[in-house]
């Protein structure tokens, strides 16, 4: 008989384990409790009564609470490198020869965030220069407060829905902290004389 009891007694140790992996489905042969109690049963000495009132509180349904999914999506614009400004510059000066001046456009409207392949500040305009998928060489005038340099080395910008960088809209973030939004977005035009 002792050895029954032995067998037995690791099995009772695991029924309040196991009490927490069963399903949450309810039947008609469930245990009720008498109305009017509030909580879970109590033994002789005030402590739970033991594997059934661990089994009735894990079939009884949670609360769940509200759950808010944001999601959002910061694009790193970073200097373009240097073989590549150069022949855009180039193709620019071999469109306009013999000896071409240039000038910003206004440009109406925003661009697309994802054409833009790199960027340089231009320090003596307050201004950044963005080198665009279609070889052309557009200008971000930042506002009068900020300080191109802190754009040496890129900037972020988060995506709006439209996947557009518009002016006076979008806030541009250096990577040492600045914070602005482009005043004005601008073309660089070859002029002839």
């Amino acid at each position: 008989m002792n050895s029954f009891v032995a067998f037995l007694s690791p099995l009772a140790l695991l029924l309040p384990a196991m009490a927490g992996q069963l399903p949450a489905a309810r039947d008609d042969l469930s245990v009720r409790e008498a109305p009017g109690r509030e909580g879970a049963a109590k033994g002789f000495d005030g402590l739970p009564a033991g594997p059934i009132d661990t089994l009735r509180q894990a079939r009884e349904p949670t609360e769940l609470g509200q759950v808010r999914i944001e999601q959002r999506v910061i694009i790193r614009i970073s200097p373009g490198t240097s073989p590549a400004r150069e022949q855009m510059m180039a193709d620019l000066r071999r469109q306009n020869p013999p000896s071409p001046s240039y000038q910003w456009e206004r440009l109406k409207g925003c661009i697309a965030v994802s054409n833009i392949i790199g960027m340089e500040p231009a320090p003596e305009q307050n201004r950044l220069l963005l080198f665009m998928r279609d070889r052309r060489v557009l200008g971000a005038a930042l506002e009068r407060a900020c300080n191109v340099r802190d754009y040496y080395s890129g900037f972020y910008v988060e995506r709006s829905e439209d996947g557009q960088l518009c002016a006076k809209r979008d806030l541009l973030q250096s990577r040492s902290g600045a914070s602005c939004k482009a005043t004005q977005l601008s073309r660089l035009v070859a002029i002839r004389d």
